[in-house]
């Protein structure tokens, strides 16, 4: 199991830290926090990181912000590039308190990448402390992108989204869902938008599309993947991930290959 390389940092040497050769960029799968922001960034690959409210994940060229004392455990796959960042909120005019995904355009991306190269005291007052600042700013102004799978925390609706979690080519109605459990089919529904603020719907199809990516990754058939994520067409799909990733299937599994 991977050891988390900050456990024992009592502060960080400079507002922003993530020197690629004092860090191993590792995906830790037990439930930690840190004192600090976090960034964790996927140059190539996905990861996904769980809360006890979500799932968020995070595609190429995608980066999840982690605030401090956050619980949280970080997964992905196995040919994953990870890139982390971690930021003393009290130091710097960016002080998120809950998790987002963020796109991480060209020059951001460039950005990180040199930054990992800097010592790890890098020069605050020089070159490389304006190249920090610019950072900081990119980040600041970076768009977020909705791949978050909301988690409820009523031990009714909790089944539902476990079911549709290890099953996501079911079928099973809301109304099927509410015979089982004994409540109103209207009362599952309302439960849906208070804790998770979607619709069944919308969960569901979240839920497949995010069920996807493993397998698209690993280069299986996309026909294969429509079906095994309960799509009734290869065009209903592509569409559906096409909207909700910005990319089609195809991309994306290409975008996974080195």
């Amino acid at each position: 199991m991977a050891i988390d390389p900050l456990k024992h940092l009592p502060i960080l040497p400079r507002p922003v830290y993530g020197s690629a050769q004092a860090l191993p960029n590792q995906a830790l799968s037990y439930r930690h926090q840190h004192d600090w922001a976090q960034l964790s960034y996927a140059p190539h690959g996905f990861l996904h990181i769980d809360t006890d409210r979500a799932r968020f994940v995070a595609l190429p060229q995608r980066a999840i912000w982690i605030p401090p004392g956050l619980s949280h455990s970080v997964k992905s796959t196995t040919d994953t590039v990870i890139r982390s960042l971690y930021l003393d909120t009290r130091a710097i005019a960016l002080n998120w308190t809950e998790c987002r995904v963020l796109v991480i355009q060209p020059l951001l991306h460039e950005l990180i990448l040199t930054f990992s190269t800097l010592p790890i005291e890098y020069d605050e007052s020089g070159p490389q402390g304006r190249l920090v600042q610019v950072l900081i700013d990119q980040l600041a102004d970076a768009p977020d992108v909705d791949t978050v799978l909301p988690w409820p925390t009523d031990k009714r609706l909790l089944r539902v989204c476990q079911d549709q979690q290890q099953y996501p080519d079911t079928n099973k109605t809301l109304l099927k869902y509410s015979q089982e459990l004994g409540i109103s089919d209207k009362t599952l529904s309302r439960l849906f938008l208070q804790q998770t603020g979607l619709s069944f719907r919308q969960w569901r199809q979240r839920s497949r599309l995010l069920a996807a990516l493993p397998m698209l990754e690993r280069g299986e058939r996309i026909t294969d993947v429509a079906i095994a994520c309960g799509y009734e067409s290869l065009s209903s799909f592509i569409a559906t991930f096409r909207e909700a990733m910005g990319i089609t299937p195809r991309a994306f599994a290409l975008a996974s290959v080195r």
